[in-house]
């Protein structure tokens, strides 16, 4: 397993980071203050096919990697991690459920606008009472006279719900079957009874839209049942498994901006007549903090490697999203600490990297539910 980036990789590499400083880093305050994803940045990232990053050409994507698709989303997180969880749930999540499981017919009639990023893609699985349990799902479907599916429900904490193009929304179509008996439907923009709720005031990641979506007797005909009836939660979990790689990238790129940031103020910030890099305590969390960020990137680009080559990824991906989004929070901690008082202010990046990392630890499944999943690889 050679862990020596490609040309192509480092290609990729240069074009997103020149993308990222040029075109998203101006705006990052701007865009976190007024909690908006503005439509122009979307046409940017489609234009650079960073809305389709691994789907094929045919579809209208990139066509790239595992790996590079890891290599985009940390060079975008690690300027703005909000634009890049907005590309990570877009290809990851929503695209990802229809390139996995969706018929020939299905692909060309969603996957493709998608992946070139024509509008963006959401995915609803998580419920007021459905968050880490969610086999125990409330939404239902059921058949509706005159043929199709009847939606009701709500989903909460839905990345792009009010803004998305289409939804893939997770429901109960047999209730006694338990998690056998959930299945997943692409609802588009528009249909009656599908709507958003009040957009979240979050804490970070406020440039990424969050809102409930409200399903009320939302009728979506027999096509929009993706994949077979009845095998929505396994589908989704296959989904997470690959989407999991993308978080613990995102929690890379934000790692990896918090210890430049931090770097850069240690080198330029005198104290006592020296520079912060003059002393050791600074030294070190420097170092610690390096050497965490590149474990990290090993375990990401392992799990990504292994898709690459259609092998199972369950256990690597949770690791690489466990490990990855832990360190992030502490080289988040540690970049405030290295800024002092300028770290507490939004002058700097380094408070709001450290308002923006903590869903990390939470989205697509919290640390506990990592560990959970690790150990019974290791049980089962």
């Amino acid at each position: 397993m050679d862990f020596r980036p490609t040309e192509a990789e480092e290609v990729t590499r240069r074009a997103v980071r020149e993308f990222a400083e040029r075109e998203i880093a101006p705006h990052v305050r701007e865009w976190d203050e007024a909690q908006a994803f503005p439509d122009a940045l979307r046409a940017q990232l489609a234009e650079l096919g960073l809305l389709g990053i691994q789907f094929p050409a045919r579809y209208g994507g990139a066509g790239l990697s595992a790996v590079e698709y890891c290599i985009c989303v940390e060079e975008l997180a690690r300027v703005d991690p909000a634009v890049a969880l907005t590309v990570a749930a877009h290809n990851g999540l929503g695209a990802a459920h229809v390139a996995m499981f969706g018929s020939e017919a299905q692909k060309e009639r969603w996957l493709a606008p998608l992946a070139r990023g024509e509008f963006l893609g959401a995915w609803a699985l998580t419920e007021p009472d459905a968050g880490s349990d969610a086999g125990s799902l409330r939404t239902r479907a059921r058949r509706g006279g005159g043929g199709g599916w009847v939606l009701d429900g709500v989903k909460t904490f839905t990345t792009h719900a009010g803004l998305a193009g289409l939804t893939v929304v997770m429901a109960v179509t047999d209730p006694a079957a338990g998690r056998r008996g959930i299945s997943a439907f692409v609802v588009e923009r528009g249909t009656p009874g599908l709507s958003a709720g009040r957009k979240e005031d979050k804490l970070g990641m406020r440039a990424s839209p969050t809102a409930d979506t409200r399903l009320d007797g939302c009728r979506v005909p027999e096509e929009n049942l993706l994949g077979r009836e009845g095998r929505g939660f396994v589908d989704a979990l296959a989904v997470l498994d690959a989407g999991r790689i993308g978080i613990a990238a995102l929690a890379v790129g934000l790692a990896q901006g918090a210890f430049d940031a931090a770097r850069r103020h240690a080198i330029e910030r005198k104290q006592f007549g020296r520079p912060l890099t003059s002393f050791q305590a600074i030294q070190w969390k420097l170092a610690d903090m390096a050497v965490g960020i590149d474990a990290a990137r090993l375990l990401t680009y392992r799990a990504a490697y292994l898709k690459d080559r259609g092998r199972p990824t369950t256990r690597e991906s949770s690791m690489a999203k466990l490990y990855a989004s832990e360190v992030a929070v502490r080289a988040a901690g540690e970049c405030v600490q290295v800024h002092g008082g300028y770290g507490f202010v939004k002058d700097g990046p380094a408070e709001k990297l450290y308002r923006d990392v903590k869903l990390l630890t939470i989205g697509e499944g919290t640390s506990e539910i990592q560990r959970l999943v690790i150990a019974r690889q290791y049980l089962s």
